[in-house]
């Protein structure tokens, strides 16, 4: 199972490669920054759309204030409302409120503070200096709707709605209420929409997931290098050293990598040599002591003693070799499965004990030698405790499968995991006296390992052990 979004809670989305976790970072982060940027097309977009209306509303205005400064105050009523239209409101305000009807400018938006600036360009340089305020600014679409997102991507006539108020050369306020449209002219908004949406985000998104991927590949290539290394490592101690280049870090990190497997094959090396010399020194006083069980008068006496100096030999010589079967050094090589089981089923055959196979398989890169050691000792153990083993090979375009069942008494469900650890054997379900030392699937689970591959043991239902290997391609 793929585990890269196994994570419990509110974080089971969150990959769990480095390199997902940094592509992830890097376009999220540039895709924040992007939308922060975008707000920069949208005052573009929006001071464009607003020009035109911005200008002939100014025109309006200042038109109108230089008729109602040339006529007397007793005919501006009778202006106003020949001037005002339903898109163009106009009210006068008598001198004494002139300062209460005055205040301080409001605060705009940045984009609506340009507009603004532009109107009061356009007013001032046709009516001439005087005091003005803009008080309010909305972009509507031809429905009277205000909504200047929308409206910039669907509508193409849009108008502006203005609220403002200017100064007489008298001292009277005008108060004017504008709506001002495009004078015919499209904005194009579906091009505008496809050039921001396609431009702006599909394109510069596709660049950025594209560099950041080349990115994290990259700075990631050397660490991918390391934890093939340790997975290799745990196959193979004896494995190549990594590669002491690239950026600072790595090179740090692969040289203590490989002086930590020095240490370890050190540490293996300095261990078998003491095992070995510990066998050496033991074998000596157990050989003397078997020359003086020759000598014991009484036979029962002899043959426990017999008995047991051979039981001790024979574990010193159990407990190199599942020292030596455990350090894999082997290279890998094309195994045909075929050959090697019909080989093991020849050898026990020549005893008496009985093996059948089912089933075929293309030849599988692993260690030869390893792997022999390992179904050796599944199918002793299946034809010494059920009589007989019944091989079945599967093949799989990415894994072979093997299943060894046996007739045996089978292991209790609580130890079908101890089972596997080195010297756990099982006093019940099997018996002690021709057993070994517990150290058969013990090898095997470690040679199952070196290939990367999964073992796993279970009762039968209708009695009996089954192992199950599965082992990759």
């Amino acid at each position: 199972m793929n585990a890269r979004f196994l994570v419990p809670g509110r974080w089971r989305l969150w990959p769990q490669s480095l390199s997902r976790r940094l592509a992830l970072i890097l376009v999220g982060g540039m895709l924040a920054a992007q939308m922060l940027t975008g707000t920069i097309w949208y005052d573009m977009r929006y001071g464009k759309t607003m020009e035109m209306p911005t200008r002939l509303a100014a025109a309006r205005l200042a038109d109108a204030v230089a008729l109602l400064d040339a006529v007397a105050p007793a005919q501006r009523p009778a202006l106003l409302q020949s001037l005002s239209r339903d898109d163009f409101t106009l009210r006068l305000q008598a001198p004494p409120a002139a300062h209460a009807m005055l205040p301080s400018q409001p605060v705009l938006a940045r984009a609506d503070a340009q507009v603004a600036t532009l109107f009061g360009e356009v007013l001032l340089a046709r009516a001439g200096p005087r005091e003005w305020r803009m008080l309010q600014i909305d972009l509507d679409d031809r429905e009277g709707r205000q909504d200047a997102w929308l409206t910039l991507l669907n509508d193409e006539y849009p108008h502006g709605h203005f609220k403002t108020m200017v100064s007489l050369a008298d001292g009277y306020v005008l108060q004017a209420e504008i709506a001002e449209g495009q004078a015919g002219m499209s904005t194009a908004p579906q091009s505008a929409a496809f050039d921001y949406l396609l431009r702006i985000y599909v394109l510069r998104i596709a660049l950025v997931v594209l560099i950041a991927w080349m990115a994290v590949r990259l700075a990631l290539k050397p660490l991918n290098a390391l934890a093939h290394a340790a997975e290799k490592l745990g196959r193979n101690i004896h494995s190549p050293p990594l590669a002491t280049d690239g950026p600072l870090e790595v090179r740090t990190a692969a040289q203590a990598f490989n002086a930590m497997q020095r240490r370890i094959i050190d540490n293996i090396a300095e261990r078998t040599r003491f095992l070995a010399s510990v066998s050496h020194d033991l074998r000596s006083p157990i050989t003397r002591l078997k020359l003086r069980t020759e000598m014991i008068d009484d036979e029962t006496r002899r043959d426990k003693f017999r008995r047991d100096l051979d039981e001790m030999d024979a574990m010193i010589s159990a407990t190199l070799n599942v020292v030596q079967d455990i350090d894999v050094q082997e290279h890998r090589q094309l195994i045909d499965l075929d050959s090697l089981l019909e080989s093991l089923r020849s050898d026990q055959a020549e005893v008496g004990r009985e093996v059948s196979i089912a089933g075929h398989a293309a030849p599988l890169q692993g260690y030869p030698r390893s792997l022999r050691r390992c179904l050796q000792n599944i199918v002793e153990n299946a034809v010494r405790y059920g009589h007989r083993a019944r091989i079945e090979l599967r093949d799989h375009a990415d894994r072979v499968k093997l299943t060894i069942d046996d007739d045996g008494p089978g292991i209790p469900d609580d130890m079908l995991e101890r089972v596997l650890e080195p010297f756990y054997r099982l006093e019940r379900s099997r018996n002690a006296d021709t057993g070994g030392f517990g150290l058969g699937l013990s090898i095997a689970a470690t040679v199952v390992q070196a290939h990367r591959g999964e073992i796993v043991l279970a009762n039968r239902d209708g009695g009996g052990l089954r192992v199950q290997i599965v082992i990759p391609r």
